[in-house]
């Protein structure tokens, strides 16, 4: 069974309630049920963070353990060397993932600190953007 981590940084613990027209209106925690449901022979661990140290600790916490990491860095995607730094020193898989289309919006977010050392990204799929992820981590 792969064992994998969703990582999700600053303002996802408020989505169902944050600019829905952009994330929606389901919460993080009701669609990790259906995603635990729907992908049963998976191990599906969850942490989210606003503290750009937070998620570098687990990252380099699950970093060697773990067969793939689904990091959702938010904001800190494009502010964050630090956070491109801990991916870059760990040997487990990591993919980005964005809910929105990050190039569709301001210029600003087209800049990812996180792409180079990922095994790949995802975005603009909604909270579908997790689903495809899982299946990527599947399917190698």
């Amino acid at each position: 069974m792969k064992k994998l981590i969703i990582i999700n940084g600053p303002n996802l613990n408020l989505l169902g309630k944050r600019e829905p027209e952009i994330y929606g209106s389901q919460t993080f925690e009701d669609y990790l049920k259906t995603l635990k449901s729907k992908f049963n022979t998976v191990s599906l661990d969850y942490f989210q963070s606003n503290v750009e140290g937070e998620l570098i600790n687990k990252i380099q916490d699950v970093g060697f353990s773990y067969d793939g990491i689904i990091l959702n860095a938010g904001a800190y995607t494009h502010t964050s060397i630090g956070i491109g730094d801990a991916i870059k020193a760990i040997s487990t898989p990591v993919v980005e993932v964005h809910i929105s289309n990050t190039f569709s919006r301001e210029e600003f977010r087209h800049q990812s600190y996180i792409s180079p050392n990922a095994r790949g990204v995802i975005l603009g799929f909604g909270l579908q953007s997790y689903d495809l992820t899982i299946e990527s981590f599947m399917n190698s």
